[in-house]
């Protein structure tokens, strides 16, 4: 069986589909991978041995992009649009002749559409299963997709949700951590997360400063734009609370304010690894950061910036795992109240409780469920 993956978005979105593409092939199934070009996302499907099939626009040129005040703002339209040229064409190329499409991140826009077009069957995955609620925006969105459709010859749609998530979407989400948001009028099909084990070793500078003291507090917002201000706002709290400080350069390019040694900068590492040997874990809430700090046991402070960001801050604050950092742009007296309810021996131990009913074998599910095993 040949299978096309694809997915456009963060890490969070590329490494479940990852996850999922290992097991396919681990089934016998002939597996391809579209996703972004970015060297990060290259780098992890090498590792995993899965071929990669790159679109033409990195994911960091979008999470990266700004506006100025003499720039017009674009239209929802416009914006829709921009994903729907920036995928489309190397999304049914190398969906010819595959006998399945599974998609997930911004491909909402498009994958319905190449299924149709190719006559092939399509599951669309979310990571969180609050994306499947009707969004205000979702009436926004059809001139867009419209537009495009007429121009491939294909009819109009009205359902707007029906179209990008299908009529039965999948949901790979652990099922402690999230919550069932009650989607009485789908079809869902849900798995626990799709997991990718992480065998890396960490880097020695970092292994030497994780030996030579207490565990720090690990501060890191992945692919979101956070004022660089955050950097200096992160530390002083942290060294208020007595813990040492790691501190993630992510695409925001934070940077430490000082040469002290209880502060160490860190690029891309294996979190997996990492997580299970820190005090906490301060970050922005996506699905695999959250999971991943959960499966390891640690306490979180999520600072939520967008997205189903604020859907894990909620489940982490109401399992008692972690805590929500009141507002999107922390300060000292913000982020030292956080860190105070977290770094408590009760929200250890709950965390650990909950990594232990943590399941891995989601993607193995899935796998076996696409393939009709």
């Amino acid at each position: 069986m040949r299978i096309l993956l694809a997915t456009y978005g963060s890490r969070g979105d590329v490494e479940p589909m990852v996850a999922l593409a290992v097991e396919l092939q681990a089934l016998g199934a002939e597996v391809r991978l579209c996703a972004p070009p970015d060297e990060e996302f290259r780098l992890l499907l090498d590792r995993a041995g899965v071929s990669l099939v790159p679109f033409g626009r990195s994911w960091r040129s979008w999470a990266t992009s700004s506006s100025t005040a003499e720039e017009r703002v674009p239209s929802v339209d416009d914006f829709v649009a921009e994903y729907i040229a920036a995928t489309y064409e190397t999304l049914i190329e190398s969906a010819e002749g595959c006998d399945m499409l599974v998609a997930s991140g911004m491909l909402h826009f498009t994958a319905t559409s190449v299924a149709e077009k190719l006559t092939i069957p399509h599951r669309f995955v979310v990571f969180c299963p609050t994306l499947l609620q009707t969004q205000g925006w979702h009436s926004l969105i059809g001139g867009a997709i419209n537009h495009h459709r007429a121009s491939i010859g294909l009819p109009a749609v009205i359902a707007m949700r029906d179209f990008m998530f299908t009529e039965q979407p999948w949901v790979a989400a652990d099922t402690t951590l999230s919550q069932d948001p009650g989607l009485v009028d789908l079809n869902v099909v849900q798995t626990d997360a799709w997991f990718l084990p992480d065998e890396r070793p960490l880097p020695a500078e970092l292994v030497a400063f994780l030996e030579t003291g207490t565990p720090p507090v690990y501060v890191g917002f992945g692919s979101m734009r956070v004022p660089e201000e955050s950097a200096r706002v992160a530390i002083e709290a942290i060294r208020a609370q007595g813990h040492r400080v790691l501190l993630a350069r992510g695409w925001a390019e934070l940077s430490s304010v000082d040469d002290q040694d209880d502060c160490l900068m860190v690029d891309e590492v294996n979190q997996q690894a990492l997580f299970r040997r820190v005090a906490a874990v301060v970050h922005h809430g996506g699905a695999g950061t959250t999971t991943t700090a959960a499966r390891a046991g640690a306490p979180q402070v999520i600072v939520p910036q967008a997205a189903d960001q604020p859907h894990w801050a909620s489940r982490v604050a109401a399992l008692g795992v972690g805590t929500v950092h009141d507002g999107s742009v922390p300060t000292f007296e913000t982020l030292s109240t956080a860190l105070g309810k977290v770094l408590t021996p009760d929200t250890r131990r709950a965390a650990a409780d909950l990594a232990g009913m943590m399941r891995p074998d989601g993607a193995r599910v899935a796998a076996r469920r696409l393939l009709g095993k």
